[in-house]
């Protein structure tokens, strides 16, 4: 009875220890498409459906420059305001902030999607220089849409947002750095066969319903 004890316990070892070794390092999926494409709109279902934390690079900029005292709050308003990308160690510095404090709040709680990020090759090598032996990018799940139907959705999106760069002068800007910046990186991880490819073009439950199909597949 004894040694049956110590037979199953055995055996549960290797699945034990290949989840506690997952839950000490978060397992992030880059959510990448252009201004508009409604990353963070898949995002918000697929935390729903399924055991993911999303973060948003740029809510995370955005809460970081309004909060009062922050020592980056107008850098950071300076280069949203000009569509630019914002310098990597405080993106960074964000999002490794963010994934400690929910992981310690809950242990189940270790899957990420970073949503619009890494926008460029900066962002990219600033990423496996501070997180690249703490985190593990299991793929990245790209949004590819129109530029005129992402401009379109973000001038709706400006009449209720609030936001500074939901009009067609900085839209127009943020295309073209996204365009020039984060497009590389896409085709970069697509070489190593790490992207998944969602028509975020058509409506909502459309878009979903494939990304809930790469999701159920990838676990």
């Amino acid at each position: 009875m004894i040694g049956g004890l110590f037979a199953k316990v055995f055996q549960r070892v290797p699945s034990l220890l290949y989840r506690v070794s997952l839950m000490m390092k978060p397992q992030v999926v880059f959510v990448l498409g252009g201004p508009g494409a409604g990353k963070g709109t898949q995002c918000s279902k697929i935390v729903e459906s399924f055991n993911y934390t999303h973060l948003s690079a740029g809510d995370l900029l955005r809460a970081e420059r309004a909060r009062e005292g922050s020592e980056s709050g107008q850098l950071i308003s300076n280069y949203i305001k000009e569509g630019k990308i914002v310098p990597v160690e405080i993106t960074i510095n964000l999002l490794k902030k963010a994934m400690e404090e929910t992981m310690q709040e809950d242990e189940k709680k270790f899957c990420f999607l970073i949503d619009g990020f890494p926008r460029n090759k900066d962002n990219l090598e600033g990423w496996k220089k501070v997180m690249e032996d703490k985190a593990d990018v299991k793929f990245v799940l790209f949004f590819d849409c129109d530029d005129e139907v992402c401009i379109d959705r973000c001038l709706e999106r400006g009449k209720s947002s609030g936001r500074s760069d939901d009009n067609r002068e900085s839209l127009e800007k943020r295309i073209q750095t996204y365009l020039q910046s984060t497009r590389p990186i896409i085709d970069l991880y697509e070489e190593s066969g790490k992207v998944r490819t969602i028509d975020a073009s058509r409506c909502v439950d459309e878009v979903f319903a494939d990304v809930k199909a790469v999701l159920d597949k990838e676990g």
